[in-house]
């Protein structure tokens, strides 16, 4: 039976999915506009045999903690995994949780028994990284986000009901989500609301959630560029699904995993939204990583 707990960090509190299970830890972070229900379907095969926690980042989810500076919401994984007594976790990283699993490693505060990346890679180079993060600080962008996935729009209870039932009968057809459950395209897009001190309910991630989350100092020890890799010392596995965002710099992608031993690309036909469509595959990718 799966409950929902709470892991006090700066500015409030982290909300997670605590699935239970025995043997190894597995600590699963979502992407961006999704939250901790979205594993629901690789959680099935993972539990009773592992001990499986899905976490909220910060501005998702039901976590009331909201980001002031840009690292905080990968750093929060180690207060996660501390809070749990947890010694060498997997750590399973969706889109832009891929890179959280990816910066709390490469930063020492967790020591993982190994990282999974899936379709959540950084490529380019600090000057070219700091380019396009810049441009997610827009108004622009902000406008592009709230009209295309919703960030940060508010709605009466009935609105909010209405915009689920629209995300879920388009499940078929949507880009992201075609190929997943729609009772799962469900509950992800209603664990993506939490409602305001006005009573109303706001989709989260708001546009200034991802505003913060992109302004890492290029100069930071630890930053979405390429070379973060270097400090990855434990194993590696990232998943590259052929219709990913990343598909295209395979070879790239492929150099990464070159770089050090004890790495790993696996292939998957998907789409970027693997963790909802092909639960299965990952699924199989996982229980290789443990075994």
């Amino acid at each position: 039976m799966s409950s929902e707990v709470f892991f006090d960090v700066d500015g409030g509190s982290l909300a997670a999915l605590d699935h239970g299970g025995a043997g190894q830890p597995v600590l699963l972070v979502h992407g961006s506009g999704h939250n901790a229900a979205a594993w629901a379907g690789v959680v099935a095969g993972l539990v009773p045999d592992y001990r499986v926690v899905a976490v909220d980042l910060r501005g998702h989810g039901h976590s009331t903690a909201g980001s002031r500076t840009a690292e905080q919401y990968w750093r929060d994984l180690a207060v996660v995994t501390a809070a749990l007594g947890w010694d060498r976790p997997l750590l399973v990283g969706h889109s832009t949780g891929g890179y959280a699993v990816t910066a709390v490693a490469a930063a020492g505060l967790v020591q993982p028994s190994g990282i999974c990346v899936i379709d959540g890679l950084v490529l380019d180079d600090r000057p070219t990284a700091a380019r396009t993060l810049a441009g997610y600080r827009t108004a622009a962008a902000a406008d592009d986000l709230r009209r295309t996935f919703g960030y940060g729009r508010r709605f009466d209870a009935v609105q909010r009901d209405a915009w689920i039932d629209e995300q879920v009968a388009r499940t078929a057809t949507d880009w992201l989500n075609a190929g997943a459950d729609p009772e799962l395209v469900r509950a992800v897009s209603a664990r993506s609301f939490l409602a305001d001190a006005d009573g109303e309910f706001v989709r989260r991630p708001t546009p200034e959630e991802i505003m913060t989350t992109t302004s890492a100092s290029v100069d930071a020890p630890v930053y979405p560029s390429v070379d973060v890799y270097d400090l990855i010392t434990s194993p590696m596995t990232i998943v590259l699904p052929d219709q990913g965002f990343y598909a295209h710099r395979r070879d790239e992608v492929a150099a990464i995993v070159t770089a050090a031993p004890q790495r790993h690309l696996v292939s998957i036909s998907a789409g970027h939204n693997v963790v909802m469509t092909r639960p299965a595959e990952l699924i199989a990718v996982l229980r290789n990583m443990v075994t």
